[in-house]
């Protein structure tokens, strides 16, 4: 899988959602589905962060004061809808790397959250997102996979 290099503060191409206070960062290329997860996302609770440009301050994700609220959906239009100003993120899903069945324990070197490649369309991914993050903020316990032995990484 590639990372692009450790970012520390800045803006990147991707979108983010919430759930309980806990950030979900998804990216990938142009045209792989970020803003349609996340409106499936809000579509099972989660809240809106940011949608196409999340900015990075160590881990915690805002959206650009210009973007705050907005969200793209394809064939309807730019819509405003609530959001959450600031989350920390902790999980990382990237989009358009295909999707290992059990994953190789591995960090974001964005925001240090555990992090996995899914496919937007794959049916069942908004329910592995959200058993990843509940496992990430411990109302889980990683066993194998992707968050392995989170402390000791």
């Amino acid at each position: 899988m590639s990372v692009p290099p450790s970012l520390s503060e800045g803006s990147v191409h991707a979108s983010c959602v919430a759930w309980s206070g806990a950030g979900v960062l998804i990216s990938g290329p142009s045209g792989s589905g970020k803003s349609e997860l996340a409106l499936r996302l809000m579509d099972a609770g989660f809240d809106l962060v940011a949608d196409d440009r999340v900015l990075l301050d160590g881990a915690v994700a805002s959206a650009p004061a210009r973007l705050a609220g907005l969200i793209e959906v394809r064939g309807v239009g730019i819509l405003r809808t609530p959001f959450v100003t600031k989350v920390p993120v902790s999980l990382r899903v990237c989009l358009g790397q295909g999707q290992p069945r059990l994953p190789e324990a591995c960090r974001d070197p964005w925001t240090g959250a555990v992090m996995l490649s899914l496919e937007p369309g794959f049916p069942g991914t908004v329910a592995r997102i959200r058993a990843a993050l509940k496992a990430c903020c411990g109302s889980y316990e990683w066993v194998a996979g992707a968050g392995e032995n989170v402390e000791e990484m």
